[in-house]
């Protein structure tokens, strides 16, 4: 093998779930006709809000007893993890479980259980006896990359990457280094998200003011429009087959694309508000990594969560960056779906990759009355647009404590 296809990590699977859709068709289908995931949600203790909910098959790959002992994050990652493996075509038989890594961006994870198990016990005047047993492995932190090792029988490495929302892009970038390490050849990399089974993140986010309500739910999720009110939350996940691009080519495998270049840095400002700088400089940074000017990103799919003053951040650093990038189409696919949390990037990323093929940036929905202070002209309004040619994809993710991570995928 030569040094230089080492070091090239090409896309050969996709597994997604996402609430307008179970897989890349389904999902890129509704990106490009509109069609919103978001729908009324009940949850404990706050009533009726908004969510993003997805409607995969638990039982597709697992056994009843397994869901129930597992968690939701487990199921979502199994799911998308077999989904993966399966649109790769890779004859799964024939590989070296040990030489397999997992790989999967987290935010919220083992809030759920925890919440389960104390409203359980309020229910038996707090008697701890009533508590699972299964609690401790349903929580710790590595918990849905291992239900997928259990579930496939993988015996390489695997473990979670916390870094908020930046997650779901962390876990391929996680992915594409062990492969050049030569750690693994294959890696299932990407992000899951188990996010609205807490109540804690809604009532958080109400508690801030930045929780979205909207008369029609899908309409609730409005990045960059004057009338945003906030986050709607999500759930999902999508898991990426990751190959060293000459095992790719030696099986004949689909390439949807190559991992051109990454950066991930920290604005060391504050809590949740981003910082402008820190992300232009994070953007540059993968460029440069890359060998790639602004000029050559033909399509961007911004991080915006719909909240007031996070969504002008953004919009700060993207016109620092692109401000004469004039070909570039803008999108955000959380307008569709809500904020899939650790799922986000690596979602995010998968609606945009069928664009080097069909040439069309799907737009930002909801965007009815743009707000000036988040001016983006190269921004894809409620329609898709053709573009005359797609060789760069870039992915902006960023997360609470200013974590911040980009990521450019490039035609094969």
């Amino acid at each position: 093998m030569t040094i230089d296809n080492l070091s090239r990590i090409v896309i050969t699977g996709i597994g997604l779930t996402a609430p307008n859709g179970n897989n890349l068709k389904e999902f890129r289908e509704s990106l490009l006709n509109g069609v919103s995931g978001v729908r009324a949600f009940n949850t404990r203790y706050l009533g009726d809000t908004l969510a993003g909910v997805c409607d995969f098959d638990e039982l597709k790959y697992q056994k009843k007893k397994e869901v129930r002992r597992g968690t939701r994050a487990g199921s979502v990652a199994i799911y998308c993890a077999r989904e993966a493996v399966i649109d790769s075509a890779i004859q799964w038989e024939s590989i070296d479980p040990a030489r397999i890594g997992v790989y999967l961006g987290v935010t919220e994870h083992g809030n759920v259980e925890t919440e389960n198990e104390v409203f359980n016990i309020s229910q038996f005047n707090y008697d701890v006896k009533y508590w699972s047993h299964h609690h401790n492995p349903r929580t710790v932190a590595n918990n849905p990359a291992g239900e997928v090792t259990l579930n496939m029988g993988i015996t390489g490495p695997h473990y979670t990457i916390g870094a908020a929302c930046a997650a779901g892009n962390m876990g391929i970038i996680q992915g594409a280094q062990m492969l050049r390490l030569g750690e693994v050849d294959q890696a299932l990399a990407g992000g899951v998200s188990e996010s609205i089974r807490t109540f804690g993140i809604f009532a958080s986010f109400k508690s801030e003011g930045a929780l979205a309500v909207h008369e029609d739910p899908e309409k609730a999720c409005r990045p960059f429009d004057k009338k945003r009110n906030g986050i709607v939350c999500a759930e999902g996940g999508c898991i990426y087959v990751l190959e060293r691009l000459d095992d790719a080519l030696k099986r004949g495998a689909k390439i949807y694309g190559e991992i051109a270049g990454y950066a991930i840095n920290s604005d060391a400002t504050d809590f949740i508000l981003p910082e402008p700088a820190r992300q232009a400089q994070c953007i540059r940074l993968s460029l440069k990594k890359a060998g790639l000017t602004p000029d050559d990103i033909d399509i961007l799919n911004a991080h915006a969560t719909a909240t007031q003053l996070g969504d002008i951040q953004e919009s700060k650093a993207l016109r620092e960056v692109f401000s004469h990038s004039h070909r570039l189409a803008i999108n955000n696919t959380k307008s569709f779906i809500g904020h899939t949390m650790g799922a986000a990037g690596a979602l995010e990323l998968t609606g945009n990759l069928p664009a080097f093929d069909d040439y069309y940036a799907h737009p930002t929905i909801n965007l009815d009355d743009p707000d000036p202070e988040c001016a983006l002209p190269q921004i894809v309004i409620n329609h898709p647009k053709k573009l005359k040619k797609v060789d760069y994809i870039m992915n902006n993710s960023f997360g609470m404590f200013g974590i911040n991570s980009v990521l450019i995928i490039k035609r094969y």
